[in-house]
């Protein structure tokens, strides 16, 4: 395959790290740090792994989308305008532009169309001010780190904790930028077998909303897949399909053919009150684990029922949204709020924490 023919020539790595696996995954839902530690930090900053790090988090989440020189870079989109000060560089303004990305009309600036020593020149900053104004404290603290980068800081911190950290990488829009010359699939794998990543045992997922590279994916490797899946809409390189028929019954059980794992928005699991729907069941009977996205404890976020005061910005009852989605069954939960969501999980108060009846 072609990315083991790229392995010697990629990251200059070691084999397998060392340690067991964590063994989180046999005592009940994994706690994935999604884009980091992101109500606590801007998102996707090698600040925001660490912090998510050193809340107890099982897995990190990069959101991997490239450079113009073929350099993987973590960024929730290849828009950057939200998360970085792109629009503050002059020497930059006649890049901006508008595409369709899976049949959406979007403006700004797209990494695609930046080498990477342009866009070390950019500073991440806060995507969610006006909910999130402590984390505009940290804005234009930190660069866009590249993949390899992220990979470094687990294996450091893996050293420092003795702890298995896992990785929980996304392919964006993987047709989108093939269709533009790069394969972002070709430049991932080569990356995570050099670094030691290779079977359904090494603490690594790989997710994408499309079918199609996830497919391609799974005669060639033994690292588990993701199917991501929302509550409207389907696949963006399959518009024949629909999401919701994916999440049948038959639907399930086609894709366990495919992937290990569903990742699925909240409202597919849990109703507007908050009580479990069937689908949990029913992946598990196609033999499919469920990871659940995603748990925010804003009151933005969370059903009415866990809202604390009417402040939107302020922190709701994410204790009780975290039990609610454990006692749904979930294999995995997704949260910007690693510190509250490891408390939740233990039974520990945080500091100025009050105890809120669980659901």
């Amino acid at each position: 395959m072609i990315w083991r023919l790229l392995v010697a020539a990629t990251m200059g790595l070691s084999g397998a790290m060392t340690g067991n696996p964590a063994s989180a995954e046999a005592q009940g839902p994994i706690l994935i740090a999604h884009r980091g530690a992101s109500g606590e930090r801007p998102e996707h900053t090698l600040a925001s792994y660490e912090r998510a790090i050193d809340a107890g988090a099982d897995f990190i989440e990069p959101d991997l989308v490239p450079t113009r020189d073929g350099v993987l870079v973590a960024r929730h989109e290849n828009e950057i305008s939200g998360t970085t000060d792109v629009a503050e560089h002059p020497e930059f303004a006649t890049r901006r532009k508008t595409v369709v990305i899976d049949g959406e009309s979007v403006t700004g600036w797209f990494t695609e169309d930046f080498t990477l020593a342009e866009l070390r020149t950019l500073r991440a900053r806060e995507r969610l001010p006006d909910l999130r104004p402590a984390n505009t404290r940290f804005d234009r603290l930190w660069q866009v780190p590249t993949f390899a980068e992220v990979q470094a800081l687990v294996r450091a911190k893996e050293a420092e904790t003795g702890r298995r950290i896992g990785i929980y990488p996304e392919l964006k829009h993987p047709t989108w930028f093939s269709q533009h010359g790069i394969d972002t699939a070709a430049l991932l794998m080569p990356m995570l077998e050099a670094a030691g990543y290779r079977s359904a045992q090494d603490p690594v997922f790989i997710q994408s909303f499309e079918a199609g590279v996830l497919e391609r994916l799974r005669p060639l490797t033994g690292i588990r897949l993701v199917q991501l899946m929302a509550a409207e809409g389907g696949p963006p390189d399959r518009p024949g399909e629909r999401f919701a028929t994916m999440a049948g019954e038959k639907g399930l059980r086609r894709l366990a053919r495919t992937v290990d794992a569903v990742g699925v928005e909240t409202a597919m699991v849990l109703d507007a009150d908050g009580r479990p729907t069937p689908f949990v069941r029913t992946a598990h009977a196609a033999g499919l684990k469920v990871h659940v996205w995603t748990l925010r404890c804003e009151n933005a976020f969370l059903p009415a029922r866990w809202r604390i005061g009417s402040d939107p910005a302020a922190k709701g009852d994410c204790a009780a949204a975290w039990h609610a989605l454990v006692s749904a069954g979930v294999d995995g939960i997704f949260t910007d709020n690693p510190r509250e969501s490891h408390a939740a999980r233990t039974g520990a108060l945080l500091p100025a924490q009050t105890s809120a009846p669980r659901p």
